[in-house]
């Protein structure tokens, strides 16, 4: 078998029900599969997919393991000579398995493949290519300096070598995640993607970034959120100095103050709501019981057609490309005061996300 593809959801029933139509239609004519580990979600999502989804191989944890060890009852179920660590808020395109194959078959000693990532109104996410966050770039981002952290001589949409990717989107072979011993259980949630890609590094193997693929991401990167956030984002930095580095004081103290700074002023995360002007469907028809939902009436539009400021622009996937979606959506021009979602194929649901900080919005009709 060419391609796993293991995807770890927790309670994220409709975003992952998006996920999984991109995914089915990106491993079309390819020997592949798609492996989803739920961590004890209380949402439904195991019993969507066993209704909507059979060919998914579905494996239910009875608690809530975290990402490394969930992700590692992944793949050792996996048959893929290949695998991608997916996360289950993310869109591909129907183009990127082929692609990522095709270039993965031409490298010598390949590590991890990242992509592009953007959030859900089209922007670049820049925890898509980091650098090893080495004690002196560790502090500097801790206090609010990023300049190091991220890899910037390296253009959004090029390729090229890079250290560090997020956990979101990972394509690497079985036999190279195997040989690093997959992601390191100590941590539970946070860090273990920064872990890995230094492991592999280490291991002697190159990894790139593969800027010419696009996928949409819509959580993000976190940010200080709430106090449980905090305290496992801290930690997980600890875990990995003392695992990879020396003790270093100012690094412990940074920690220990974030922690505690967290306990004492962590807010909640917020789940956006807002309200536009116009709201345009890009379709070949307009959907009654949708536009008899909002608050505004419902444009019916191509995806070629010019956009108004401050719309609500919503892709129906029963007539238009993930591809095509996401490609509109990375257009940088177009996307002042414009925001993006998507209606899934057969759904009675349109999702999407304003920002990268928010957890976005699902409307039923």
């Amino acid at each position: 078998m060419q391609l796993s593809i293991i995807i770890l959801n927790y309670n994220v029933h409709y975003f992952l029900e998006l996920c999984l139509q991109s995914v089915e239609a990106a491993i079309k004519n390819l020997d592949a599969e798609i492996i989803v580990v739920d961590n004890n979600s209380q949402d439904d999502s195991c019993k969507m997919i066993k209704k909507k989804f059979p060919n998914v191989k579905l494996i239910e944890n009875k608690e809530n393991t975290g990402f490394s060890k969930g992700n590692n009852i992944g793949v050792k179920q996996a048959k893929g000579e290949y695998l991608c660590v997916l996360n289950p808020d993310t869109v591909i395109a129907e183009n990127t398995f082929k692609t990522l194959l095709a270039f993965a078959e031409k490298q010598n000693n390949l590590g991890i493949v990242g992509c592009k990532l953007i959030d859900g109104n089209g922007n670049f996410l820049p925890e898509s290519k980091r650098n090893v966050p080495v004690t002196k770039i560790a502090i500097n981002k801790a206090l609010g300096n990023s300049k190091n952290y991220y890899v910037n001589h390296l253009k959004e949409n090029e390729i090229g070598n890079v250290d560090v990717f997020v956990g979101a989107f990972m394509f690497l072979k079985r036999s190279v995640y195997r040989r690093v011993k997959g992601f390191d259980e100590d941590y539970f949630m946070y860090g273990e993607d920064i872990d890995i890609s230094y492991k592999v590094k280490k291991a002697g193997y190159q990894s790139v970034y593969f800027g010419e693929i696009t996928a949409i991401h819509y959580k993000g990167e976190s940010t200080l959120k709430d106090k449980t956030y905090a305290k496992r984002f801290y930690g997980a930095m600890q875990i990995f100095y003392k695992k990879h580095f020396k003790s270093n004081f100012v690094f412990d103290a940074l920690v220990f103050f974030g922690i505690q700074s967290a306990k004492l002023f962590g807010t909640k995360v917020s789940i956006e709501k807002m309200n536009f002007e116009n709201y345009s469907l890009i379709s070949n028809t307009i959907n009654k019981a949708l536009a008899l939902k909002l608050s505004k009436p419902l444009i019916l539009l191509s995806i070629a057609a010019a956009h108004k400021e401050n719309t609500q622009i919503i892709f129906d996937a029963n007539h238009v490309s993930y591809q095509s979606m996401i490609a509109e959506m990375s257009n940088s021009e177009k996307n002042k005061n414009l925001s993006f979602k998507i209606l899934p194929k057969n759904a009675n649901f349109i999702l999407g996300s304003h920002s990268s900080k928010s957890r976005g919005e699902v409307i039923h009709f």
